[in-house]
């Protein structure tokens, strides 16, 4: 019974790897195809990505089904692995933020897709004035990066845009961007998610799951099952509510809620299940390029320069185990604990609230 029901999803998942090749390799030809903003992004870019993107081939940028702009900060020398690279629109882009020194991997398994980004790799190559490509494209799985021989430790970020949620193993992927993943690195990444779970009968339209929409997760599932793989502290950068302009396909599916957000999850040992309190504080130097006022880790903290910045436990490990040190002073240890971090949506359970030095007036963490 345990093999019959092992070959079943087994062979679901090849026609849903099917249905998607399909969809991305055949039924769209760009991103004009689409029924549904789910696939495209409405984010502002700043000067440095439309400087980036004024540099990419039309027909790259034409095959764009991305729902963010996957574009941490401090990316130069940085090795990046992009999952469902598709055309290599993103790629291309990164590829001009890590300078020649830094190296970028695309993966994708729809070989439409993958033809395009290597067409154009000495178009790019020359236009970015590099001497060697510092870009590749494989043909593989995100839930099988173990296949691509991808060693343990072996990327310093991992992005992805709007692929992780046409994957019918999520939990694999998850998992497996973590093992490759260098100890303080991260995966950034932009994806949908719904408000509630979504029906199997809705997960099982070709067109709907093509369109971004039902193979997306239930957010406090996706929160869950990033902890499970690891990544203990999830956090949202950004997000938007999906409008669906289109009538068919709204009355399927209308009845549930969909959000574009883009997530950080590090890759670091050892943090607290919840925003814990150790009187920690970080002040920004201010000394990222076109970031020089303000850093934006997440959307509960954007650091001011120069200002004493208070901090959970678990924030502190972000800034201070992440690429991100150099361009921080820290204060504080982990020696003494004070409790949960005011204002972090968290508090002491009990109807009477006598916790002794409550602070919650101060300025948070998040």
């Amino acid at each position: 019974m345990a093999n019959t029901s092992f070959l079943l999803n087994a062979l679901e998942h090849i026609f849903m790897f099917d249905d998607v090749k399909d969809y991305y390799g055949k039924v769209l030809q760009s991103s004009g195809d689409l029924k549904t903003d789910a696939c495209c992004t409405d984010t502002d870019m700043n000067d440095q990505i439309k400087l980036a993107m004024s540099n990419i081939h039309a027909e790259v940028a034409s095959r764009y089904y991305g729902c963010g702009l996957v574009h941490p900060l401090e990316l130069k020398g940085m090795r990046i692995l992009d999952l469902g690279s598709g055309s290599g629109r993103d790629c291309y882009i990164l590829s001009q933020l890590v300078g020649e020194d830094g190296y970028i991997l695309g993966v994708d398994m729809t070989d439409e897709q993958l033809a395009i980004a290597n067409q154009y790799i000495d178009y790019h190559t020359e236009k970015f004035g590099y001497k060697k490509p510092n870009i590749a494209f494989v043909k593989g799985y995100i839930e099988k990066l173990d296949e691509l021989e991808l060693a343990d430790n072996s990327f310093d970020i991992i992005v992805s845009n709007c692929v992780i949620n046409l994957s019918p193993d999520k939990e694999a992927v998850l998992k497996e961007a973590y093992r490759v993943l260098k100890p303080g690195g991260e995966l950034y990444f932009s994806d949908v998610y719904s408000d509630r779970r979504v029906p199997q009968s809705l997960v099982d339209d070709p067109v709907l799951y093509g369109e971004c929409l039902s193979g997306a997760l239930y957010w406090n599932d996706f929160l869950n099952l990033a902890k499970k793989c690891g990544f203990q502290d999830p956090r949202l950068v950004e997000d938007r509510p999906l409008a669906i302009d289109n009538k068919k396909i709204e009355a399927l599916i209308g009845h549930i809620g969909f959000y574009s957000a883009t997530y950080r999850l590090f890759k670091l040992d050892g943090l607290d299940n919840a925003c814990e309190d150790y009187g920690q504080v970080v002040v920004y130097k201010g000394s990222i390029e076109g970031h020089e006022e303000i850093f934006h880790l997440d959307n509960h903290h954007s650091i001011e320069a120069g200002r004493y910045f208070p901090v959970c436990g678990n924030t502190w490990r972000m800034l201070h185990d992440s690429r991100f040190k150099k361009h921080f002073d820290f204060y504080g240890n982990m020696d003494k604990h004070f409790g949960i971090f005011k204002g972090c949506g968290t508090s002491i359970p009990f109807a009477t609230n006598n916790s002794k030095g409550d602070t919650s007036n101060s300025s948070g963490c998040c």
